[in-house]
């Protein structure tokens, strides 16, 4: 399945901060894939390694501190949680990968789930797969990059955590990040740095993310 996507000049600046004034609400955990709830709208999943900082990117996007619960222990979401954004836009919060201290029985759960996700969803448009800038793609984000690639999902690599590096070493982890991004067929060609902290880039991702939704309110 090739995930449909919007151009970079299909990005209209402003665009992002409409679509995210409107409510966002959880509607449904999905724990297996028998539990996913139809398609309806267009669907935007974000994945990363646990820790990577899924949580509190949603919840800056969404102007919430408290859309999504935002653990200090890795590994918490156990689900793919569905969130509507004002009935145009679904955000999809993934179980983190990369993640050694659980059972195997419960990351082969994790892994059927998103895995059934990810190749049958007829309404994903984009994976915003999270890289954290302290650490720059590792082993397990190479992992997932090739998934995305041979299922032809098309992929936002997110940089998070800005705030926690130095410009230089973070200009750094940019260049190295788009090394990887150029060899890439599925990754869209723009990289997205954020910190939920201090708001920096959240502007940004959510025009990119504004591209893909409905244009009007499905009820």
């Amino acid at each position: 399945m090739t995930g449909s996507e919007a151009t970079i000049d299909q990005v209209v600046p402003g665009a992002g901060r409409l679509l995210f004034a409107q409510a966002c609400r959880f509607i449904a955990a999905a724990p297996t894939p028998e539990a996913l709830p139809a398609p309806t709208l267009p669907e935007v999943a974000f994945a990363g390694r646990s820790n990577a900082g899924k949580s509190s990117l949603i919840n800056a996007l969404a102007g919430r501190k408290d859309l999504v619960h935002v653990s200090k222990t890795p590994g918490r979401t156990r689900s793919v949680n569905i969130f509507d954004l004002g009935g145009r836009l679904h955000l999809i919060d993934l179980p983190g990968y990369g993640y050694a201290k659980v059972g195997r029985v419960e990351v082969a759960s994790w892994t059927r789930v998103v895995d059934a996700y990810l190749s049958n969803r007829s309404t994903l448009r984009r994976v915003c797969l999270l890289l954290d800038a302290r650490r720059g793609p590792t082993d397990n984000d190479h992992e997932a990059c090739d998934h995305l690639d041979i299922i032809g999902m098309t992929y936002q690599l997110v940089l998070t955590k800005c705030d926690k590096v130095k410009k230089a070493e973070l200009a750094g982890v940019i260049e190295r990040t788009a090394r990887e991004l150029g060899t890439r067929p599925a990754a869209f060609p723009r990289i997205v740095t954020t910190s939920s902290r201090k708001g920096s880039g959240v502007d940004m991702l959510r025009d990119e993310l504004a591209a893909l939704a409905a244009p009007t309110a499905v009820k």
